[in-house]
């Protein structure tokens, strides 16, 4: 199995994402399909800062990482 964690800060690091197809908004956030962490993208979970607008801290990070890493175990 092969992942990715990407720590990046208060600026979303997603220009690597662009053209990929996956859905950021206008200030290069990560949409979350649903109420969860995943993207339009199947497979591709998003989690803390590059997907939080508000919180963008490290314990909101830590927390939405676990999150992803529970839904990317069950897919």
């Amino acid at each position: 199995m092969k992942c990715v964690f990407v720590a990046i800060g208060h600026d979303p690091a997603t220009g690597f994402l662009e053209g990929s197809g996956v859905a950021l908004d206008e200030e290069k956030y990560i949409l979350q399909d649903g109420p969860g962490t995943t993207s339009n993208i199947e497979g591709l979970f998003s989690a803390g800062d590059v997907s939080d607008h508000v919180y963008r801290q490290a314990i909101t990070a830590a927390g939405n990482g676990c999150q992803a890493a529970l839904d990317a175990e069950r897919y």
